[in-house]
């Protein structure tokens, strides 16, 4: 009786993934698989829109991580999407649940309309995320629905645990988007996707490397302008802050030094970025250009996934200036 259940069980798991695969191949069949390039693509002879999606643990990690190179790539006409995989309802020192998750959503979302990119917040609590075989098959759907060319999440390891369980669950999605019967309801990945990690400081087991450096110095004043809606976290200090803290940044009432404020403190972020992984500059943007460049972001490639040679990485961040003979 077992045995027969258990066929029984497989057998109907295949006519379900028969009938999944028949059905998106019936949509592919009518439409493309991404959207039709615009007048902004730098490949509109022909070419697909390169598609990217940004996991963050909370809704302004994947915005302060990767927002000038998502801001570069919906210039050229590129699809970017940025998720934060909590909805942050305890991040802030005076306010929490439903009211604060409903609050953060809507920065996150207007930081993504300033950029030019989509944004989504799930709806799991702030402080609570685990890396559990639900949480997986959430993010492997996300991956497979948005036909991503480029994944970037946070390394699993990090002073915060839900950074550090959205790197282990993307890392674990890394080769389960290719697998037809792992969440057969949605179709998987012809092509595994590459996979990335955004910068940070720490340095067990291993310091972060620099695979690929980004000049952002071109959106590095839009990259201000939309961090700017992210009033709970760079004006009132997030889950850590206090009135002290507020009361010292500029109020709402003064726009141009709130701006000039949190430039100020951008500025610094960003330009030791550059600094520290000049000689990555260099090498994929020639040493005369790399020099003058003021503002960075950096990605260092997983393990996992697709590993790209050079031309494919160019390919896949076009706005990479002449790689430089190693």
């Amino acid at each position: 009786m077992y045995l027969e259940l258990k066929y029984f069980q497989r057998a109907a798991a295949g006519v379900l993934f028969t009938c999944s695969a028949l059905l998106w191949m019936f949509q592919f069949s009518i439409s493309p698989v991404f959207a039709q390039p615009t007048s902004k693509d730098p490949d509109a002879k022909g070419g697909k829109p390169i598609r990217i999606i940004c996991f963050g643990a909370h809704p302004d990690d994947a915005e302060y991580k990767s927002g000038g190179s998502a801001a570069l790539w919906a210039q050229a006409g590129h699809e970017v999407k940025l998720v934060s995989v909590t909805n942050g309802d305890i991040g802030h020192w005076a306010m929490a649940g439903g009211p604060l998750a409903s609050r953060r959503t809507a920065e996150s979302a207007l930081v993504a309309k300033r950029l030019g990119v989509t944004s989504q917040v799930l709806d799991i609590h702030d402080g609570e995320l685990e890396a559990t075989l639900e949480n997986r098959r959430t993010i492997t759907r996300l991956i497979r629905d948005w036909k991503a060319d480029v994944v970037i999440s946070h390394r699993p390891w990090d002073y915060h645990p839900d950074h550090r369980a959205v790197g282990e669950l993307v890392q674990d999605s890394a080769y389960m988007v290719s697998v037809p019967f792992f969440c057969p309801d949605t179709p998987p990945l012809e092509k595994n996707p590459l996979f990335l990690y955004s910068s940070d400081s720490f340095l067990r087991p291993y310091p972060f490397q620099a695979d690929i450096v980004v000049d952002i110095d071109q959106v590095f004043e839009l990259k201000v302008d939309a961090l700017l809606a992210l009033e709970s976290q760079i004006f009132e200090g997030g889950a850590l802050g206090s009135q002290a803290i507020m009361d010292a940044a500029p109020p709402a009432s003064k726009p141009e030094l709130r701006r000039a404020w949190l430039r100020e403190r951008w500025e610094g972020r960003s330009t030791r970025e550059a600094n520290k992984y000049r000689d990555a500059l260099v090498r994929w943007y020639g040493d005369e250009r790399a020099q003058q460049v003021k503002y960075a972001e950096a990605f260092e490639i997983c393990e996992y996934g697709r590993q790209p040679n050079d031309a494919e990485i160019k390919e896949l961040f076009p706005f990479l200036g002449g790689l430089q003979a190693k």
